[in-house]
């Protein structure tokens, strides 16, 4: 089998709503550009709006995909096409807080069959597989543990980290023990065992996380995930 040719320039697709008051929104491009410069190659990204993704063809040609943070979306079948794009393309992806918790209803729906998977920010009907947080994570910093030998303990390269959060939702429990089987499997939870990440295992790079690691670029530090998003995606 011959293989692909590592790349030097990547296209990097950043679906959400851009919101320049979004402290996320701040640190994603400083977080690519470290990555970036880091690995010596040229990362061009594109911030899309949702309502500005209508169609999977308005993704070909990007060499990852970042679902980020700031729900809910404009227009979140624009949200949920990214997420099947890339599950299905095998096209590197990352989904930080919003992107996240879209990712894991996309599963539900169009893997699990969960037709009536529902977020309860915005949804009244249905089973809910974001649910709101017993306590508020908005602003606040947790310890994660994270399962050995996955996608985001070997780039973090160690197996408990501590990451910020503004969020007021997450994974509900009944959807928790649809994850105990299956290929999206829970790889960092938070010290009472509740879930803030997750991967795809029959994917070359999915990772979504609740926490938002790139928030780390304000201050200078690297951006792991990112770092790894970046990899994958030169081949």
């Amino acid at each position: 089998m011959e293989l692909s040719p590592v790349k030097d320039t990547l296209r990097i697709a950043l679906v959400g709503d851009f919101n320049p008051d979004v402290i996320a929104h701040q640190a994603i491009p400083l977080a690519i550009d470290d990555a970036a410069a880091v690995l010596d190659i040229t990362a061009d990204y594109d911030w899309i709006a949702t309502p500005e993704l209508t169609s999977p063809e308005d993704l070909v040609g990007y060499d990852a995909i970042w679902l980020v943070p700031a729900s809910p979306y404009q227009n979140v079948d624009g949200a949920f096409i990214a997420v099947r794009y890339a599950r299905e393309n095998s096209i590197p992806f990352l989904g930080t807080c919003g992107g996240f918790q879209h990712a894991l209803i996309e599963y539900a729906r169009n893997v699990l069959g969960w037709n009536d998977a529902g977020h309860a920010e915005t949804d009244s009907e249905g089973r809910m597989v974001i649910a709101p947080l017993a306590c508020s994570l908005v602003e606040k910093t947790d310890t994660i543990e994270l399962r050995a030998n996955t996608l985001i303990a070997k780039a973090y390269g160690r197996v408990e980290i501590e990451e910020g959060y503004h969020c007021n939702y997450g994974v509900s429990s009944e959807f928790a023990h649809e994850l105990e089987n299956g290929d999206m499997r829970v790889t960092g939870w938070d010290e009472q065992g509740d879930i803030r990440a997750v991967e795809l295992i029959t994917h070359p790079f999915f990772v979504a996380t609740l926490f938002q690691h790139e928030r780390g670029a304000l201050n200078g530090r690297p951006v792991p995930l990112v770092h790894a998003l970046l990899r994958a995606a030169r081949g």
